[in-house]
């Protein structure tokens, strides 16, 4: 029997991954979404983010699996490399990324370009502008955009990254959420100056970490540059304003040699540059009335975790799942989606923490340890259990959110949202 579902229109803040795949999902159970984004456009930038464990079921129920493997990065490997630029050691992709055999990896720009495609003539796209006010009378929710015009839904998500400023607006300001794990990371695209095709270089500095890398869908002549680096304590600046996170980055890695310093050079001209600390967001609650958290906006993992973006998409695929299943009471939705999710969310966000560590070492002869297990694990008799043990490790954190089924209601054009 098909139910409509109560609390049908949905606004949802943030065009990325969780946004979409989201809006994917409730029009399918014949829910109205409508997804809000700060950005004039669909931001096509980022980084590559695994697909792995439980997100990948998820991919195929969504639909998009094969796409995901159309626009693989299809890596062959890695390695690092010293001072001089001498290759110390390499390893092929599956050790590098503890990959299973259906686990894949995509460029963040290229998913968010497959559910917005997947999406945009079902789904209302307010490209931008932003929510500036909100006000839940426990009937529905009032919006404030700031664009100036004003709308009601029946429930808000907030699915707008770290800074969530619908967690702001809601639950206050973000440092009461943020733990801070003692790095920053960027990431930017610039010229391939390693001549580098669908592998990555790693070059380790005390308390310092640099990979360039260039992917199967990348251009010839572009690779993308990640820089990571320790620091004691939070900085200071303004996460909106890409010039002073551009001289932060400088001036942490200031003074280094091999390719840093070109490399850095061309983070002036990156329209794509991203900077950030590598930090957890830690809630009690993902909902308030009807405003619900979801992704990054909830329970940021951070880069560290590796599953960011598996999250993201679970997460979808189970708060539609929920609102669905409770016909659109959110209490009852948004207390399973919470359930269902916050143990494997906790795991993810515990494996980050202790990885976190190990994304930069303090001394040179951590780094000269490290180098020596690169250059002799391809050689060594028990290379396959360290494998494994690596492998495991990472699975345990990916397939850590169980799936159910959901039934999806048929969408008619009755129900079916009008683009805009």
């Amino acid at each position: 029997m098909t139910h409509t579902p109560a609390n049908k229109t949905v606004l949802i803040s943030g065009a990325s991954v969780a946004g979409p795949a989201l809006a994917l999902q409730l029009h399918r159970h014949g829910f109205t979404p409508t997804v809000v984004e700060s950005a004039p456009e669909l931001r096509t930038g980022g980084y590559k983010v695994d697909i792995r464990g439980t997100a990948v079921e998820v991919c195929r129920r969504l639909g998009i699996l094969d796409e995901i493997r159309a626009a693989s990065t299809d890596m062959s490997g890695g390695s690092y490399v010293d001072a001089k630029g001498r290759t110390v050691g390499q390893m092929p992709a599956e050790i590098f990324g503890g990959r299973a055999e259906q686990d894949d990896e995509i460029m963040r720009g290229d998913l968010a370009r497959i559910l917005y495609e997947r999406t945009r003539e079902d789904v209302e796209y307010l490209f931008g502008d932003s929510i500036a006010a909100l006000h839940d009378d426990g009937d529905g929710v009032d919006v404030t955009f700031e664009s100036g015009a004003r709308r009601r839904f029946d429930l808000v998500v907030g699915a707008d990254g770290m800074h969530s400023n619908t967690r702001r607006l809601v639950f206050g300001d973000e440092r009461r959420f943020r733990r801070y794990l003692g790095a920053y990371i960027s990431i930017f695209t610039g010229p391939n100056r390693l001549g580098l095709t669908r592998w990555e270089t790693y070059h380790a500095r005390p308390d310092k970490l640099v990979s360039v890398y260039s992917t199967a869908g990348e251009q010839a002549h572009t690779a993308k540059n990640c820089f990571v680096f320790a620091a004691p304590g939070e900085l200071s600046y303004d996460h909106r304003d890409p010039d002073a996170q551009k001289r932060l980055l400088a001036d942490a890695f200031a003074g280094d040699d091999w390719e840093i310093p070109r490399l850095i050079a061309d983070a002036a001209g990156a329209d794509d540059f991203y900077f950030d600390a590598i930090a957890l967001i830690e809630m009690d609650r993902w909902s308030s009335g009807r405003v619900v958290l979801l992704g990054d906006a909830a329970h940021c993992a951070s880069p560290a975790s590796g599953q960011g973006t598996g999250l993201a998409l679970t997460g979808a695929y189970v708060l539609a799942g929920e609102l669905a299943a409770a016909h659109g009471d959110h209490r009852t939705a948004f207390a399973e989606y919470e359930r269902v999710m916050r143990p494997g969310v906790e795991l993810n966000q515990r494996f980050a923490a202790g990885f976190a560590k190990e994304m930069t070492v303090s001394s040179r002869w951590k780094i000269a340890l490290r180098m020596l297990m690169v250059r002799t694990l391809p050689r060594t008799p028990w290379k396959n259990l360290i494998a494994k043990k690596i492998r495991d490790d990472i699975q345990r954190a990916a397939h850590a959110v169980p799936l159910k089924e959901y039934e999806t209601a048929p969408v008619s054009p009755a129900t079916a949202c009008v683009p805009r």
